[in-house]
């Protein structure tokens, strides 16, 4: 069973939410965000604001995936987390 737009946007935020307030995550993380997002981004009704904060959200994993210290990574990204949970949430 796929989830649609409003679940993915949900659990894309539940994990930016983690990550923000654990100052932690892991790989796996990463991966299932950068998943999450490129499903997001091939849905036609998506706005561009929409798609501008994805694109940021699996940067942001794709780089935390591959960072040698990824809670420093997490860390140096607190500002843009609080700001992406905030767009998301406006936005589903």
């Amino acid at each position: 069973m796929s989830l649609d737009f409003h679940h993915q946007m949900s659990v894309v935020m539940d994990i930016l939410t983690n990550q923000q307030l654990d100052c932690c995550g892991t790989v796996a993380e990463c991966e299932q965000l950068e998943r999450l997002v490129k499903s997001l981004l091939t849905n036609d009704q998506i706005t561009t604001e929409a798609k501008n904060v994805l694109v940021d959200v699996y940067e942001y994993s794709q780089h935390g995936k591959y960072h040698q210290n990824l809670d420093e990574h997490i860390n140096q990204h607190q500002h843009d987390l609080s700001q992406w949970i905030e767009d998301i949430h406006q936005l589903s």
